[in-house]
């Protein structure tokens, strides 16, 4: 990180200057066998476009609550930095009900019918697959974005010190969460550019969210994000950690 970063969206522009060929998620599904890896740059090209959908098709603006129903999944990782790029409040695993949008997974549509803004809907398929057939009250996410701009520039300037990120509850500021990462970072054996973690935490909790996206962002490094590993065994894990040259797994 560069010392003027003062949100996540700044951490992901540093990091695109640094190095954007290097791996900054790689995600796996084994309920599905689904392995990808995002390079900085491909991850910053889906953060970009969904900042886009964000700000232009949905209307949202600083200070607006997006509540995230959504798994640890690279997907979410890219919603995360989106909802900071544009300055919108991320409330994971938030009341639909109280939020002014609602971006959801298969599994937590019903939940998201309960808000009366913008409702968006991710299939969390494989290679970021539609659905068969769009939910109805929502618009699929995989039909969506493609179609998005590759550069987002906000409406308005972010202010670091607004309300940025909610988490079991807690509300952060922007700078709150990279002071935290920042923080967080040596004790995930992120010492600096290069450190890869393996974690198995959910999102949500500032944990989960610290190991699996803003602690590997803060310092240089990568995050191998695991769904569903309690289906493979740990000599498979332990293969994982080693063919993806961890140098630190987070449970």
């Amino acid at each position: 990180m560069n010392a003027t970063d003062r949100t996540p969206a700044d951490l992901l522009r540093s990091a695109l200057a640094a190095d954007p060929a290097r791996p900054l998620v790689t995600f796996y599904d084994d309920a599905t066998g689904e392995r990808v890896e995002l390079s900085v740059a491909t991850f910053a090209n889906w953060v970009a476009k969904t900042a886009n959908l964000l700000q232009g098709d949905l209307g949202a603006a600083p200070g607006d609550r997006v509540a995230l129903l959504l798994p640890a999944h690279w997907q979410t990782a890219v919603w995360l930095l989106a909802c900071s790029s544009v300055g919108v409040v991320a409330d994971v695993g938030g009341d639909a009900g109280a939020a002014d949008l609602v971006v959801a997974g298969p599994d937590a549509l019903d939940a998201g019918r309960a808000c009366s803004g913008e409702r968006v809907a991710l299939a969390l398929r494989p290679l970021g697959g539609r659905f068969p057939s769009t939910p109805a009250g929502f618009v699929d996410y995989a039909v969506e974005v493609p179609g998005q701009g590759d550069r987002f520039v906000p409406y308005e300037v972010v202010d670091p010190e607004a309300p940025a990120l909610v988490v079991a509850g807690a509300g952060m500021s922007g700078a709150e969460v990279v002071g935290r990462a920042v923080g967080d970072a040596g004790t995930l054996g992120l010492t600096g550019p290069g450190g890869r973690v393996l974690s198995l935490l959910s999102y949500e909790t500032w944990e989960g969210l610290s190991a699996g996206l803003y602690g590997p962002l803060a310092s240089g490094g990568s995050v191998v994000l695991c769904r569903n590993a309690s289906l493979i065994s740990e000599d498979a894990l332990a293969r994982r950690v080693e063919d993806e040259r961890v140098t630190a797994t987070v449970r």
